[in-house]
């Protein structure tokens, strides 16, 4: 029986090579391999030399043959370029121009029209201009290697202990980072809860290891246990579990983009702003400079604490629970 078409593989050739010995006809030939008499017809054609058809020299023949085929551009014709340029000049991606080919049965895959713009660009084209990434590497979200979001073993902040949303005990932290100018240098900041008592500590890279080891600096002789910490999804607090397990703490993670969740850090990290604007070079300023920062918040009066400042909340000898939530 004759099956749907396939390449002729070496096992084939050896039987049409030993069947056409013993002079099998093309169509017996054809009927025992279980291929077209045409498929076994062009085989012994394409494939024969000059000491006949023998199987090592057809294998050898078809396999350089498809090689150099498989090398030759396909279906790039000039309707097709013109085609692919109309469609980049829309901003249509190449996928959506591949699918739109295809309806007018002009087969092109995506990866072809990939290459055909990045040989564009090679040339100094500007065609990679109309991709929506400019053909920045991208990364799927969720494959482990996305931007923010991805950290390792994080906690979100819906298993945070509902005592922690009242702002009623010393100890809960908010954290984040703030950026210098032209993205040298940072500040790690954070935030109390309770007291809005505030810790500066500048860092000359904002990694993982210069941020934790900020942080555990800053924090590890506090008179308060720290009970949270509740960070932003950058990737500079990966090493949360560090941080976690020095601190004797727990630290949770705000849901990607809600900002809100983080409203006492952001708000803080905008009176920071009042002294280091955004176009300040951290690299130049001192660690004096950010220690006197930190101590003007920190002795400052405070509408939300009924004008006491952090200072003496955070450090008050009575440490009994408030009467009311404070709010910032």
């Amino acid at each position: 029986m004759v099956v749907n078409y396939h390449h002729v593989t070496r096992d084939i050739r050896c039987q049409i090579y030993a069947l056409k010995s013993t002079g099998s006809s093309l169509r017996k030939i054809a009927r025992i391999v279980g291929k077209d008499v045409s498929t076994i017809s062009r085989e012994i054609s394409r494939n024969t030399g000059e000491r006949g058809y023998r199987f090592n020299q057809a294998d050898s023949k078809a396999v350089e043959r498809r090689s150099g085929a498989s090398k030759v551009p396909k279906k790039l014709t000039a309707d097709v370029e013109k085609s692919i340029r109309s469609g980049l000049l829309k901003d249509w991606s190449p996928e959506q121009i591949s699918g739109r080919l295809s309806l007018e049965r002009e087969f092109i895959s995506h990866e072809t029209i990939y290459r055909y713009v990045w040989k564009d660009k090679r040339e100094g084209g500007l065609l990679y201009k109309h991709l929506r990434h400019r053909g920045k590497r991208y990364n799927k979200r969720g494959s482990g290697k996305a931007g923010r979001g991805c950290i390792p073993d994080r906690i979100d902040i819906k298993e945070r202990p509902l005592v922690v949303e009242e702002k009623s005990r010393i100890g809960d932290w908010e954290g984040d980072t703030i950026i210098g100018s032209k993205h040298k240098g940072a500040i790690v900041s954070y935030v109390d809860r309770c007291s809005k008592y505030t810790l500066l500590k500048k860092v000359k890279q904002k990694t993982a290891e210069e941020v934790t080891k900020a942080t555990v600096e800053k924090m590890a002789h506090l008179p308060h246990s720290v009970l949270t910490i509740t960070y932003d999804n950058g990737k500079e607090f990966s090493d949360h579990k560090v941080i976690a397990k020095a601190l004797n703490t727990t630290c949770y993670f705000a849901t990607p983009y809600h900002s809100w969740e983080r409203g006492l850090n952001e708000h803080t990290n905008g009176l920071v702003r009042q002294y280091l604007p955004k176009s300040t070079q951290f690299t130049k300023i001192s660690d004096n400079k950010i220690q006197a920062i930190e101590d003007k918040l920190n002795h400052r009066p405070r509408k939300v604490l009924h004008y006491k400042t952090p200072f003496e909340v955070f450090f008050a000898r009575q440490k009994s629970k408030p009467s009311v939530a404070l709010h910032c």
